[in-house]
């Protein structure tokens, strides 16, 4: 009795076992990727929410325009400045100002996006408003805080931001720079 092998039948199935060892490896020994969000595509994705116009406390008619944003990295975080307008709905006069509203980034993994967390008034001034009432303007620009950039997504990271060369990434930092916001992706393991 001969014994013959049949290398041509094997090779195909243990090339395969073979490439799929290999690809595995390389997803362990792959390091971090970063992926940089500049400061206009962050300006862009506010800007998309104005003119932002709402009734407080059904007291005061409020419209927020022009948003105008930057960065923080000293404190890991994002400044967003804005004009404000006032007015009572039963008196004809209204009073203008600004708001300055600061939010820390964060990566928000069930909506895969970078997200605006813990927003605060940084300032709030408005012209002519009578000293006496700057407590319930820090009620105002809390009210704008909340409804406008409480987990705004400020961008949203697409299925190959997440996946490369077969290997699937998660997001695990945030650092701040001067003109971009950069989101730190390790191997998942």
């Amino acid at each position: 009795m001969k014994f013959r092998l049949d290398l041509k039948g094997c090779l195909g199935p243990s090339c395969a076992v073979l490439f799929a060892l290999l690809l595995a490896s390389c997803a362990t020994l792959m390091g971090p990727q970063t992926r940089e969000i500049p400061l206009a595509k962050l300006q862009e994705s506010i800007s998309q929410r104005f003119p932002f116009n709402n009734r407080f406390l059904q007291l005061l008619d409020m419209r927020v325009t022009n948003p105008r944003v930057s960065l923080q990295p000293e404190g890991n975080r994002i400044l967003t400045s804005m004009d404000i307008s006032i007015s009572p709905p039963l008196i004809n006069r209204s009073w203008n100002g600004n708001v300055a509203i600061s939010g820390r980034p964060q990566v928000d993994m069930a909506r895969h996006a970078v997200v605006l967390a813990e927003p605060r008034v940084e300032g709030l001034n408005i012209n002519g408003l009578d000293p006496a009432y700057s407590g319930q303007a820090t009620r105002i620009g809390s009210f704008i805080a909340e409804q406008l950039l409480m987990d705004m997504p400020l961008y949203s990271f697409r299925p190959e931001d997440l996946r490369y060369a077969g290997t699937s990434f998660i997001p695990t930092g945030i650092a701040m720079r001067q003109d971009a916001v950069v989101v730190t992706f390790e191997p998942v393991k």
